[in-house]
């Protein structure tokens, strides 16, 4: 399915090189969206190319927000996370299906992106298994972040082309992990 029209945040799509302030930037985003969310929370991830030590990429926090029930979420969720300066953007749920998705910063650039499922969404397990496979493998990640600076060039301020062009290398790597490769 085509992603809705979005934009980066204002200007051309950024990589930046890695940042050892990032981990740091999520455990404290981590606490603040946990105390908001309470025992809604299961657990809290960090996912996307800020989580891989060394690995470039577009500077956007990701939290991957596990809860106990989407529809106890959609009810309970939205109100704290808007307070704490997020936007949720209802309109990616057809794209995102079983997910809540909300953006916090001013627009352009944004600092960080949560993503609220259950575990037990497939997407969930896809999440983590690419991370950690891109942290045990240094040269798969290396080459993902030439493949993301390549296609940052390329596509300029288009996020949908650039996150659509990359998806063959995504989908290759869970496939790998999958394996156990």
């Amino acid at each position: 399915m085509k992603t809705p029209a979005e934009n980066f945040g204002g200007g051309p799509i950024v990589i930046a090189e890695y940042n050892a302030a990032w981990p740091v930037m999520f455990e404290r985003e981590r606490e603040v969206v946990g105390e908001a969310l309470g025992k809604l929370v299961v657990e809290i991830e960090h996912i996307g190319s800020t989580s891989i030590p060394g690995l470039p990429a577009k500077p956007i926090i990701d939290l991957l927000v596990g809860v106990r029930g989407l529809e106890e979420a959609r009810s309970c969720a939205v109100k704290p996370l808007v307070q704490l300066g997020y936007v949720y953007i209802p309109e990616y749920e057809p794209w995102l299906p079983d997910e809540l998705f909300f953006r916090k910063g001013v627009p352009g650039p944004w600092t960080h992106h949560v993503h609220v499922m259950e575990p037990g969404n497939p997407r969930w397990e896809d999440h983590i298994r690419f991370r950690d496979y891109l942290r045990a493998h240094p040269a798969t990640a290396t080459a993902y972040a030439e493949l993301k600076k390549t296609l940052a060039r390329r596509f300029g301020q288009d996020i949908g082309a650039y996150r659509d062009a990359k998806d063959y290398f995504v989908r290759d790597v869970l496939a790998l992990a999958h394996a156990g490769e």
